[in-house]
């Protein structure tokens, strides 16, 4: 009788060793809408308001081998100096990675796995901002690589301005 060990589970249509990511779940980690000037910021006929976004990515290890992202949306809308509607939205994901260099690892964490989680939590913010009475927000899509290049500049201009 012959041993054999049973190869990794692979995503449907990967080759055993083979690069890839695999989304196990994803979920809902936190949720805001704030509408304070309602019903009266929903007249007709008032001016737009300014909006404020803000993009964030997290990601972590577990110990089970899997990696936690978090994908932090947020919008603020204001109109002559008062807040008209305050959105924000942890959308997370729980990933298996398998056959990415270490060195590769910490890109397709906060570029790639944002990606896939973007869609949903940008629906969210639609569909919110329109229940509370605006038309819906619709964010734009965001690139998840410049803003990891961005990030990444400004951190190690942080560094060699504290060494």
């Amino acid at each position: 009788m012959t041993d054999t060990i049973a190869p990794e589970a692979t995503p449907e249509g990967a080759e055993a060793g083979q690069a890839g990511i695999r989304i196990l779940a994803q979920f809902v980690r936190d949720f805001s809408f704030e509408n304070p000037l309602a019903p009266d910021a929903l007249r007709a006929g008032a001016a737009q308001p300014a909006i404020d976004m803000g993009v964030e990515m997290n990601a972590r290890g577990r110990a089970d081998g899997l990696f936690e992202v978090d994908l932090k949306l947020s919008a603020r809308a204001e109109r002559e100096g008062q807040a008209v509607f305050h959105v924000e939205v942890v959308y997370g994901g729980l990933f298996h990675i398998a056959g990415i260099a270490e060195e590769d690892l910490e890109p397709v964490l906060l570029i790639e796995c944002p990606r896939f989680l973007f869609p949903y939590a940008r629906r969210l913010i639609s569909d919110v901002t329109a229940e509370g009475g605006f038309p819906p927000f619709l964010i734009d899509p965001i690139d998840f690589a410049g803003v990891y290049a961005a990030r990444k500049a400004q951190a190690e201009g942080q560094q060699v301005g504290n060494a």
